[in-house]
């Protein structure tokens, strides 16, 4: 099996570009971030703010998130419910970061991770995916660009989908987001010292794809 390491910070454009590639190559695309979202979202439903001062382990018991792929698209349910949409805001993605610095929750999602990879040709994005997730990748690479050009694409999207939000409490959130994701105790967010930089800054969307297929084609013999 083949599998694609992409990690990088929020906002690079990690899920869209990863999603976009492995439809080039007829790969699975596996979105970690949106389990960690998806528990998150659970923490958040349970009355928990991103200190996460509460039990833990009994939520996570009590806790089912599971992975289906339609039309080659993965979507994601807790608790038997289809959260794919629910999970994409702000306020998500800042518990997303809180949840994903707690051991009990990265053992919680671990396996479920690598069985993927196991069984299927993958390309598979997030924070440690390279580093920790699945440190015998085929290919590893480090997709990011600047906070300025994350946070705008990610406003952009936003805003498309009707959320009230401004451009500076995206660029802020993005800002934060990167200081916890990078200096977090358990599986900090760095570049695995086997992993390709791509970074896009000032790309299109097409360029930007281009970049990741090119990079793996010439690291595979696909």
């Amino acid at each position: 099996m083949i599998s694609v390491a992409i990690d990088g910070p929020a906002g690079a454009g990690k899920s869209t570009l990863s999603r976009k590639t492995a439809e080039n190559l007829g790969f699975i695309y596996v979105d970690t971030g949106a389990l960690y979202r998806t528990v998150g979202l659970k923490f958040s439903r349970m009355g928990a703010d991103t200190e996460l001062k509460c039990d833990i382990e009994g939520i996570l018991a009590d806790t089912t998130v599971d992975i289906r792929f339609v039309d080659c698209e993965q979507r994601v349910f807790l608790d038997g419910e289809d959260v794919s949409e629910a999970i994409r805001t702000p306020s998500a993605s800042m518990m997303a970061s809180a949840v994903s610095a707690k051991p009990p929750v990265r053992a919680f999602l671990l396996e479920m991770q690598r069985k993927l990879a196991r069984e299927n040709n993958v390309v598979m994005d997030g924070r440690d995916i390279g580093t920790v997730v699945l440190p015998n990748a085929t290919v590893k690479i480090y997709l990011t660009a600047s906070a300025e050009d994350r946070a705008k694409r990610r406003y952009d999207e936003l805003v498309q989908k009707g959320t009230d939000v401004t451009f500076k409490e995206v660029y802020d959130d993005m800002v934060q987001r990167d200081y916890n994701d990078m200096h977090r105790e358990i599986a900090p967010l760095k570049q695995a010292d086997d992993a390709i930089l791509a970074d896009t800054s000032g790309y299109e969307f097409e360029d930007s794809l281009a970049l990741l297929l090119k990079i793996i084609k010439e690291n595979t013999n696909i």
